[in-house]
């Protein structure tokens, strides 16, 4: 399999938009304040025994601990380290000195989205989680304005902000976030979800179960098949602010899960397989020490600004995890999609893209 070849500025590069890629379509997803920690480390000691945090440690420890990190890690998520881990790339690793950071001043969602979607941090107005209109076009809009990628753009969140953040209005982008049903003539799976949906009652007034979210983006996927599909998965921040560490990590282990049939099913079909780039990332990282700050994020709390990217795909050397000094940022996914897909993000605040070829790894 070819991959591509970057000239390198070390830790980023502008990927010129005349380069061939073999990547055809891209599969953006999120996972709302997951750790860096969990991800390459696994359960966290200190948060599994506790009571505070685990209704049932025992239970909890059988499920997800084992001797080593890299068993704790590969049990709570093994498609990212039994595929990405193996064919891909995993930054983020600080223990390793590969470092990913929020350029961002706010460290919390809707500034974190903002910054992934369009390619640079807008502290002036973008400073809160309120449901306010996006004024800055996203990688998504860019790309559903270009004539090839016209009506194969699409979007689904379990948080219900993510009309706006999408900007859906102005975009013309569908977006299918929060409680929100299936906006065309369904099919008997998403009548179906369209109904369960009304049935079982989420903890959260804003946040859907990311189980919804992510059958309605399976079903869209199948149906409409988009060249760009951005998947939100929100449990994972819900729940550890709640301080139910035992549901925190069996949301990442399930969606987890959830990628893994994503893959397989672009791997199953011919417009996918092996031209299909899933990136992976996180709005925002979380608090570690004290160990109570896991609970929360925002400026205010160290570490917060701490991410991870992952990638995976036909122009993606299969390294592993990165394990040189390496800094990357927040506002390289955007231009880095972009790129991937043979086009050139224009904008004076857009964030170089990722080198997806840097020697090194593990």
């Amino acid at each position: 399999m070819r991959h591509l070849t970057i000239i390198c500025l070390w830790c980023s590069l502008t990927l010129q938009a005349q380069q061939a890629t073999q990547t055809e379509n891209v599969f953006l997803i999120t996972l709302d304040g997951l750790r860096w920690q969990e991800l390459f480390s696994g359960a966290d000691s200190s948060l599994i025994i506790d009571e505070d945090y685990v209704g049932d440690p025992e239970a909890l420890q059988q499920l997800f601990w084992r001797d080593t990190e890299e068993q704790r890690r590969e049990t709570l998520m093994p498609f990212f380290w039994h595929e990405i881990g193996v064919q891909g790339q995993l930054l983020g690793n600080r223990t390793l000195g590969s470092k990913v950071n929020c350029t961002n001043q706010q460290w919390f969602s809707y500034p974190g989205y903002n910054e992934i979607l369009s390619g640079f941090a807008d502290d002036q107005r973008i400073n809160s989680n309120d449901k306010m209109p996006n004024p800055n076009k996203t990688v998504l809009e860019f790309l559903h304005n270009q004539e090839k990628f016209k009506g194969k753009v699409a979007a689904f969140g379990s948080w219900d902000v993510f009309p706006f953040i999408v900007n859906e209005e102005r975009s013309g982008i569908p977006v299918n976030a929060g409680f929100e049903q299936n906006p065309s003539p369904p099919t008997p799976k998403e009548a179906f979800l369209d109904e369960l949906q009304q049935q079982i009652p989420s903890p959260w007034s804003t946040v859907r179960f990311d189980a919804f979210t992510h059958h309605y983006a399976m079903e869209y996927l199948k149906k409409n098949t988009p060249r760009l599909l951005y998947i939100a998965y929100g449990e994972t921040d819900d729940f550890a602010h709640e301080g139910h560490y035992d549901a925190y990590l069996k949301s990442a282990h399930q969606t987890d899960a959830f990628i893994k049939e994503l893959w397989e099913f672009a791997q199953s079909h011919l417009q996918y397989r092996d031209k299909t780039t899933l990136i992976i990332t996180t709005d925002h990282g979380r608090g570690t020490i004290p160990k109570e700050t896991w609970r929360s994020h925002g400026a205010k709390i160290e570490g917060a600004d701490e991410i991870w990217i992952a990638i995976l795909g036909p122009d993606t050397e299969p390294l592993g995890e990165v394990n040189q000094d390496t800094q990357f940022y927040q506002n390289q996914v955007a231009a880095t999609l972009s790129a991937l897909l043979g086009v050139e993000y224009k904008g004076d605040k857009i964030g170089k893209t990722i080198d997806l070829a840097i020697e090194g790894g593990r």
